[in-house]
């Protein structure tokens, strides 16, 4: 039996806007699963950062750059999303 030693985390993205991706509007679900995957990964293994312990909602958060190699998946793409969102929010100690 699984024993849940961590808090519960529910994280809700209303908008994230990504201008000049090259991609096509087919490829947006398998971006967006991309997003949601490697985001609850991290914080799965790393949590949040103790800032964003308490809770709250905020309008926007500060992300990492992101820069893409040419011909990236989108698969790729969006773990390198997720990652940027989460130096935002994440315990990067």
């Amino acid at each position: 039996m699984r024993q849940d030693t961590g808090p519960s985390i529910r994280l809700h993205i209303e908008r994230l806007i990504l201008d000049g991706l090259p991609l096509d509007r087919s490829q947006a679900s398998d971006l967006q699963a991309a997003v949601e995957a490697e985001l609850t990964r991290l914080l799965t293994e790393n949590g949040l950062g103790a800032h964003w312990q308490a809770g709250g909602a905020v309008p926007s958060v500060p992300a990492s750059a992101v820069q893409l190699a040419q011909g990236s998946s989108p698969a790729e793409i969006g773990a390198q999303i997720a990652r940027s969102v989460y130096s935002g929010i994440g315990d990067t100690r």
